[in-house]
């Protein structure tokens, strides 16, 4: 037992003296003892944090100083940069995100023509949309340029042929010439029947002053609504005929036709004999020095070149669909001009047959003719200069047609009949005809006229087609012989109407006779 104690007091002894060093060592720098504090330790740090100052001191002077506090400076200026940079390029990457986001909306407009960085004008503060050049060369090389060389073609034969005689201008004899103009249209078409007797209608009434009323119901009836009976007639129907019309199925608008001439001359004939006797109470006489009704034709060979031109046009409406002009895929084959525009072999036919007429017209006839028509490029130019404004600048009006035309809610005749007529007024007709029939096609009837386009009723192409022909005739720029029928009366001293003064003659003789037209024909 004495030995187990003593080994435990021994051990407790050895644990109390290790416990006891550790605490001194924490409570005292240096050594500690019970009875007082040794501090030499301590002391002889302070001397070397004394000594470390010194040595501190002289190796940071005053020059080092202020070189640290300039760079201090410099580097602080050169961080501002940084952070101003730094701002910026969050910017940045915020507006590259906006800008992404609006790519992303705008992604459905990518396949448009349309600019859309237009930065506008003094006169255009917004761009709506633009055309293709495509879209341009397509409209001149396959619309106008055949449309503008049958014109040529027509003019100029015409104008090397003349009639002469006794007859003078009377409302009899004008309502006979008139009548006959009307039916010559359908088978020589407007713009041949149109030169062809305009001259002579001039001349006969040349005793007269009060005349312009005569060219303006000779439009009316010669350079438009007389067209309707045949393709050769007016442009629309041979679209019409190219796209599956039969050839003699508008001999059907005869009625219709006949129903309008009777109209119409009757309104004449008061108009005329209204202003026939004021002139004679004028005092003026015709010369009626060679009694007599003899009527001359000079140049009569000319008709066969007319014939040629007549040829020529039915050519450009049957050969596209024959096979030998066509590719395996069904295509017209023709010349590659640009792009996707291409000008078809059948049209070239078309404008070489008919300038070669117009060149032989020029040949075979003596300069006198023309000289006794007062024969003049004037009209013709002036044509050529108006018509290419209106073919480019209607292009995005038919656009919009042909994209929303179904969607009018068009689906009667008379209202086809209306809305054909109008545009066609102010818009070339064979265009707008076109799109209409292409509406009417798109209804999905199943009862009608098979074509091309889809099956239309009957009763809806008579009134797509006596629109877009009768009512070409309510502007100067409806239908291409209006504009040249006023130049030639202009340069044989008629004063025509303006623009706007021409449209109170139609608006207030035509629009009466279609809304009868409307009620009898197409309800």
């Amino acid at each position: 037992l004495v030995g187990f104690f003593g080994d435990i007091v021994k051990s407790l002894g050895h644990t109390a003296e290790r416990t006891w060093g550790g605490l001194a060592n924490v409570l005292t720098l240096g050594k500690f003892n019970i009875g007082g504090a040794d501090y030499s330790d301590y002391n002889e740090m302070v001397d070397k944090y004394n000594k470390l100052n010194e040595i501190w001191d002289e190796l940071i002077d005053k020059k080092t100083m202020e070189a640290a506090a300039a760079k201090q400076e410099a580097v602080m200026e050169v961080a501002g940069l940084l952070i101003a940079d730094h701002k910026k390029i969050a910017e940045a990457q915020a507006e590259i995100v906006k800008r992404n986001t609006q790519i992303e909306a705008l992604t459905p407009w990518m396949s448009l023509e349309v600019a859309m960085n237009y930065p506008g004008t003094k006169k255009t503060a917004m761009l709506l949309g633009t055309m293709a050049a495509e879209t341009t060369l397509e409209c001149i090389i396959n619309d106008y340029l055949t449309f503008i060389v049958l014109l040529f073609g027509l003019f100029c034969v015409s104008g090397n042929i003349t009639l002469s005689g006794d007859l003078a201008g009377s409302p009899r004899i004008n309502v006979g010439l008139l009548a006959l103009g009307t039916l010559l249209s359908s088978c020589i078409g407007t713009t041949g029947a149109s030169m062809l007797m305009i001259r002579p209608i001039i001349k006969m009434n040349a005793w007269r002053k009060r005349r312009r009323h005569i060219v303006i119901f000779f439009i009316f009836m010669v350079s438009n609504m007389g067209g309707c009976l045949t393709p050769i007639g007016d442009p629309p129907l041979l679209m019409g005929f190219m796209r599956g019309v039969p050839f003699f199925w508008s001999l059907k608008l005869l009625p219709i036709l006949l129903f309008n001439m009777v109209v119409l001359l009757f309104i004449f004939y008061h108009f005329d004999m209204k202003a026939y006797r004021k002139d004679i109470a004028a005092g003026l006489k015709p010369d009626i020095s060679k009694p007599g009704t003899e009527v001359k034709i000079r140049g009569g060979h000319n008709l066969i070149f007319i014939i040629m031109i007549v040829i020529a046009v039915i050519l450009s409406g049957t050969l596209p669909s024959m096979p030998m002009f066509q590719d395996a895929a069904g295509n017209v084959l023709g010349i590659h001009v640009f792009g996707e525009v291409t000008l078809s072999y059948p049209a070239i036919i078309e404008c070489v047959i008919i300038l070669v007429s117009a060149f032989l017209s020029f040949k075979t006839t003596d300069g006198s003719i023309r000289r006794e028509n007062h024969f003049t490029w004037g009209a013709i130019h002036e044509v050529a200069v108006l018509f290419v404004g209106i073919f480019i600048t209607m292009q995005p009006a038919l656009m919009i047609l042909k994209a929303n035309g179904a969607e009018l809610g068009i689906t009667e005749p008379f209202e086809m009949f209306w809305a054909t007529g109008l545009l066609s007024s102010f818009l070339d007709n064979t265009p707008t005809y076109l799109v209409f029939l292409t509406t009417a096609g798109a209804l999905g009837l199943s009862q009608g006229m098979v074509t091309a386009l889809g099956t239309v009723p009957v009763k809806m192409l008579e009134a797509i087609s006596c629109g877009a022909v009768f009512m070409g005739a309510n502007t100067y720029i409806g239908n291409a012989p209006n504009f040249m029928v006023k130049s030639i009366a202009d340069e044989n001293g008629i004063r025509m109407p303006s623009f706007f003064g021409y449209l109170i003659w139609s608006f207030g003789i035509l629009i009466p006779v279609f809304l009868v037209d409307m009620l009898v024909f197409f309800l």
